[in-house]
């Protein structure tokens, strides 16, 4: 009962230590510009606005240093921070008395100017304390090194079957997800996940790692809890770890928990494999859609689009106000060469062509290849083949192409490579076989490439439950 009601007595400083500070800022701001004739009348407000500032300072100071013996910090840094606030209290306390008693042998500026500057030096370090070593230089650090622990996400891994497990893609879960409250400057439960020595011993609880035991792990089991129960973590407000960073912690842990194993050694099922080669694909910000080029083009035959559109094909300008253009056989899946031909006459004009869904073959792509400023492509669900593919290794401009449902094969994809704008490529449904992911990822580093065969887990809400009516 006693440590309950310390415990919430303590969990006021939050609350408490804003106010010293606004409120002793406000008084010594009063206090200087008092000094000058035109504002002397505010200085009757200092004793007041002083007083209880120092109030609050002593409560912050009393209800810190019960916080500080329930949740665990850095022993070092909750020192400073608590003999500073501790200095702020004493100074106000000293300035409170020298207003109220101006014969006191004090130097009023020099002591207001201490405590300006305690104040600061106390909140910094409580923000260190809360946030991190680097809240204060972490702004700075992500405008010119862009690498702080806060922003951090975890970086694509080159060859992720030769990566070590722990180093490359275990690492960097608990580096995003748990060190802000079990690193180096903050232990609470007295756990500290940046270790590895430290993370197998666990906390005051006991260990929350059992190798080889996942599902009897505290670390997976609180993961694994609903989002607003107390004991859930990362904390509700705390940036989530995502379902795929959840299945890969449970099979690190299943399989010994190794920090020195390379993934390779590792057994892995098709899920798990998936996720892996999902680490090595390059984060590259999606690009929108509709890239338009920067450059301006002459407007395109108003007859020959009329005749394109008669054909039930849709051809219409990308944006309002502009001369590049979008065809698209929604309407029309029978593409033959009178409609090839039409769309050669604005070769200079076309930016993106869709063509699911028709019966375009592998003998029309020397057409399509003529339209060199593509940079949209869509050819889903085609008789497209690796042959088909060779015609189209000039769009020099293509961005976006659409595969999936194809019949291409890994080597016909490969000899796209020259394509250097390419930053996503849909192969869904397609002859490339699962072990041939990592080739095409290395050969198209910068490229973003859809796989398909997305996992989306089953909700509670999904599933409507229909119930006999009663018969009375």
């Amino acid at each position: 009962m006693q440590l309950s009601i310390a415990e919430f007595i303590g969990h006021f400083h939050p609350v408490l230590v804003h106010l010293p500070i606004g409120i002793l800022l406000t008084s010594i701001l009063l206090l200087w510009i008092s000094q000058n004739e035109k504002y002397e009348a505010v200085g009757q407000a200092v004793p007041v606005v002083l007083f209880w500032g120092m109030v609050a300072a002593l409560l912050s100071c009393i209800t810190g240093y019960i916080l500080s013996g329930i949740d665990d910090y850095d022993k070092t840094l909750i020192g400073w921070h608590q003999w500073m606030g501790i200095g702020v209290a004493i100074l106000s306390c000293l300035l409170y008395w020298k207003v109220r008693n101006p014969r006191i042998a004090i130097n009023k500026k020099i002591l207001t100017l201490v405590l300006f500057l305690l104040i600061f030096i106390t909140g910094h370090l409580g923000g260190s304390l809360t946030h991190g070593s680097d809240y204060l230089s972490k702004p700075l650090t992500d405008i010119f090194r862009r690498d702080s622990i806060a922003n951090a996400t975890i970086k694509p891994v080159a060859n992720v079957q030769e990566a070590y497990v722990y180093e490359d893609v275990i690492k960097p879960i608990l580096q995003t997800r748990c060190y802000s409250c079990h690193g180096e400057n903050k232990q609470k439960g007295k756990l500290r996940t940046d270790d590895s020595a430290m993370l197998l011993k666990g906390g005051k609880d006991g260990k929350v790692i059992e190798p080889g035991d996942a599902h009897g792990s505290e670390l997976i089991k609180r993961l694994l809890l609903p989002v607003d129960n107390e004991d859930h973590m990362p904390p509700k407000e705390k940036p989530q770890p995502s379902e795929s960073q959840i299945d890969l912690l449970q099979w690190w842990i299943s399989q010994g928990a190794s920090f020195a194993k390379k993934v390779k050694e590792l057994n892995q099922t098709d899920k798990i494999n998936h996720l892996l080669f999902a680490l090595q694909r390059v984060q590259i910000k999606e690009k929108q859609s509709g890239t338009i080029p920067g450059t301006k083009v002459e407007k395109a035959d108003g007859l020959t689009m009329e005749k394109l559109n008669r054909r039930g094909v849709v051809v219409l300008p990308v944006a309002q106000n502009s001369n590049w253009l979008e065809a698209n056989f929604v309407t029309d899946s029978l593409i033959n060469s009178e409609d090839l031909q039409l769309l050669s006459a604005l070769k200079n004009q076309l930016i993106w062509l869709k063509l699911g869904f028709t019966n375009i073959s592998d003998t029309n792509m020397a057409a399509i290849a003529t339209l060199s400023n593509l940079t949209w492509l869509s050819l889903q669900h085609t008789q497209i083949s690796d042959k088909g593919l060779q015609a189209i290794q000039s769009l020099h401009s293509l961005q976006y192409l659409n595969l999936v449902g194809t019949k291409v094969t890994l080597q016909g994809v490969l000899q796209l490579r020259g394509l250097k704008s390419l930053h996503s490529l849909y192969l869904f449904q397609t002859n490339i076989n699962k072990g041939d992911w990592s080739v095409l990822q290395n050969a198209f580093p910068k490229t973003r490439i859809d796989s398909g065969g997305y996992l989306v887990t089953l909700l509670p809400t999904d599933t409507i439950v229909v119930k006999a009516k009663k018969e009375y």
